[in-house]
């Protein structure tokens, strides 16, 4: 967008606004709502619906302000009977078949159609011709479809094929007769639900929250995602102390992912009140024995009494706490249990990238006008989807380069403008390659590609102009992040800017390496401890089976708590104030919904009280903006904040990480080599392609407990009546239900 400023008229009143703008946000900005259901900023136009008409002088006929840049000295006039009179006629044309069982739809209450009818007024019914009905339907476990609600603004294919790449819901017929929907009447994709949250009507619909309440029962509650690195905003809808839905934040309030959430942070809510939870707390008084319901003070009082006699206390605290709660959990190692043994149950440790950072991260909306991209590894389109999302659109609507390394070809290589194939664990041989030239001979044998493909790479990131963004994540060794990490001054110019974007696995890893500085690696705290305090799940439970003693905060039984000697029940997201640190170092409020299921607790309050039955007070006063003042306090990236600040999403606050100049890392360099050098060199290369969701829907300790996952992760499959709900034709395990 240009930077020059202009002079528009809009209704009698002078405006500057940037050259080139779009006509309708300009009106929009200002105050001059123009209603329109096919634009959508972050698409191509459309320009279908004609709803958003504006009279522009020197013009003969009406405009669609959608198509219309602003120039200089334009006047323009939104107001008018004649606009008026136009748009009521394109009203009922788009009820000319369209239902009005306002009532009964689940969008009513909030229906853009709706919303600009009864707003227009003396909208007539001049056709009497029988309307199109089409009978209520499924397109897949989480989407229903009510085909004659459509007013065809195709909101959802544009979004399905620009968002998502996967273009899986598209138009059919013609005319009268066109309908919206996919092939073979089934959808096999990430089931991202976008499409459902950007239909203006209620043609698309929410099949997990579908018929359960009316909009305005829900009290909406802005927080942020429990599942993604990427820090997705979304509104909480609950009701008498149930979350019945969760949609994303933009429907609403401007959030940095707009209307955009993927199939967990939409669909995968069904945990927060399963009953399945953990009611009380449980004591096994003999190791092996039976859990047995317990007070909280009789817990605390049994875990402290235990903890005093303890030593080497180990502490480890799951990625997907709150920073509140993970800063807590290291305090009541080393001010409590004087225990330096503290740790992250982490996929992998973020350390080596922070301690080498050499450039700033960059934010999602960096990575959407990026110029050029490298992501080595990974596979963002499963595990960080928003920021997927976000390098597509760069590619396709921004131009941008897009060059993916990888031993598996991701699914993202459709959007790909160079894919370099590399053979299986062969990452660090394209670092050293990246980072010197000489090493080409070297490095291509062991990656398996040609030497012109490396040098293909360097030429595309030494003729960018604008942001270089460099992506990687556990794929790397640690001395490859370091190395990668401080290599910015490599790639930075007067044209060229660099950026990092880590792709850690939960959400909040960030924050977890952030708030728990000194952490041990969870090998060393396991080795050398007896006792543990566990804040959440580990990935394998069996190394707790020879510890003294055990206490585990969880939500749900699980094989951690089944080797816990204490089990107490923990708060979800939905219950608990706090905070989040994104992987674009974005520090975002978790706010509490509802009350707490049950007798859980925040995982923080639980530390809190062990701590004061063991004689150390944090001074917390049971509030958890007391908490994140403490964290403010002691750690220098969040110095300075407080809970005030993070209250406007739309505008992240970063936390300050530290930027190192150049270090010499020639150890590093020197085990990578080494490592490099051993390579086999010669490997049969995955031809491939994963299946889309392989890793989004598969079942977790939360998942699983929102029933339509047990039927994606087995296979999506599709049923015999798409008029009846898939949960009522199959068993979560896949299979179909025996007739009766």
């Amino acid at each position: 967008m240009s930077e020059e400023l202009i002079k528009v008229t809009i209704n009698g009143t002078e405006y500057e606004v940037e050259k080139g703008r779009r006509l309708i946000e300009v009106c929009n900005e200002n105050g001059c709502n123009i209603p329109s259901f096919c634009y959508y900023s972050d698409l191509q136009v459309q320009a279908s619906c004609r709803m958003c008409l504006v009279r522009i002088d020197k013009m003969p006929k009406l405009q669609t302000s959608c198509t219309i840049n602003c120039t200089d000295g334009m006047v323009v006039t939104t107001n008018t009977e004649e606009i008026a009179k136009a748009q009521r006629a394109m009203s009922e044309f788009l009820l000319a078949n369209h239902p009005l069982d306002c009532p009964v739809c689940d969008r009513g209450g909030e229906c853009d159609l709706q919303e600009t009818v009864m707003s227009a007024g003396n909208v007539e019914e001049r056709f009497h011709e029988p309307k199109n009905s089409f009978a209520e339907k499924f397109l897949s476990p989480m989407v229903a479809n009510d085909q004659q609600r459509c007013i065809l603004c195709k909101r959802c294919t544009r979004v399905c094929d620009e968002w998502m790449g996967e273009t899986v819901i598209e138009a059919g017929n013609r005319g009268v007769n066109t309908v919206i929907g996919t092939y073979g009447g089934w959808l096999n994709c990430s089931q991202c639900g976008n499409c459902v949250e950007v239909c203006p009507t209620g043609t698309l619909l929410d099949a997990v929250y579908r018929h359960e309440t009316r909009p305005w029962e829900l009290e909406r509650t802005v927080s942020t995602d429990v599942y993604s690195s990427d820090g997705m905003q979304l509104s909480i809808g609950s009701r008498g102390g149930k979350v019945h839905r969760i949609v994303a934040r933009d429907r609403y309030v401007n959030g940095l992912n707009g209307e955009f959430l993927d199939v967990k942070a939409r669909f995968g809510h069904e945990f927060v009140n399963h009953p399945d939870r953990i009611k009380t707390p449980l004591i096994r008084y003999k190791k092996g024995g039976k859990a047995i319901p317990a007070t909280w003070d009789d817990a605390i009082s049994f875990v402290a009494d235990k903890l005093k006699d303890s030593k080497n206390v180990g502490v480890v605290a799951s990625p997907r706490l709150t920073n509140e709660s993970i800063f807590t959990l290291k305090r009541l190692a080393t001010e409590a249990l004087n225990s330096d043994n503290y740790a992250v149950s982490d996929a992998y440790n973020l350390a080596p990238f922070f301690d080498n950072l050499s450039a700033p991260l960059c934010n999602h909306k960096e990575i959407r006008y990026a110029k050029t991209i490298l992501l080595i590894g990974g596979e963002p389109e499963e595990e960080q989807t928003y920021t997927a999302k976000q390098m597509r659109q760069a590619v396709r609507n921004g131009g941008a380069k897009l060059i993916i390394v990888n031993d598996t070809p991701i699914n993202l290589i459709k959007s790909a403008t160079q894919f370099v194939h590399v053979n299986k664990g062969s990452y660090e041989a394209f670092v050293l390659a990246l980072l010197d030239k000489k090493n080409d001979k070297v490095s291509a044998k062991k990656l398996g590609v040609d030497k012109a493909e490396l040098e293909k790479v360097r030429v595309t990131i030494a003729a960018t102009e604008g942001d270089f963004i460099i992506m990687f994540g556990g794929d790397l060794s640690a001395e490859a992040q370091a190395v990668l990490a401080n290599s910015a001054e490599k790639f930075a110019s007067d044209k060229c800017k660099v950026l990092y974007h880590p792709l850690p696995l939960y959400n909040n890893s960030v924050g977890a390496n952030d708030v728990m500085q000194g952490k041990k690696s969870l090998g060393e705290v396991l080795k050398e401890s007896k006792s543990f305090i566990i804040g959440g799940s580990l990935q394998d439970a069996n190394i707790l089976e020879e510890k003294d003693f055990v206490v585990a905060f969880e939500l749900f039984e699980t094989e951690t708590t089944d080797k816990a000697d204490v089990i107490l029940p923990a708060a979800s997201f939905a219950e608990v104030d706090g905070t989040y640190t994104n992987n674009a170092g974005n520090v975002q409020r978790v706010r509490k919904a509802i009350d707490f299921v049950n007798q859980s607790k925040p995982d923080w309050l639980i530390a809190d009280a062990i701590a004061k039955e063991l004689g150390v007070d944090f001074g917390y006063q049971s509030s958890a903006s007391a908490v994140f003042k403490a964290i403010a306090d002691s750690v220098p990236a969040y110095e300075g904040l407080r809970y005030p600040a993070l209250k406007n999403e739309s505008k992240p606050v970063q936390a300050k990480h530290t930027i190192h100049s150049a270090k010499d890392l020639s150890n590093e360099i020197k085990a990578l080599t080494e490592r490099v050098e051993a390579l086999a060199g010669e490997t049969n290369k995955n031809n491939e392609t994963p299946r889309i969701g392989h890793k989004l829907h598969r079942l977790t300790t939360l998942t699983s407990r929102t029933p339509q996952f047990h039927l994606l992760a087995n296979g999506n499959p599709k049923p015999e009546n798409l008029h009846v709900s898939p949960l009522k034709q199959f068993d979560t395990d896949g299979k179909a239900v025996a007739a009766s």
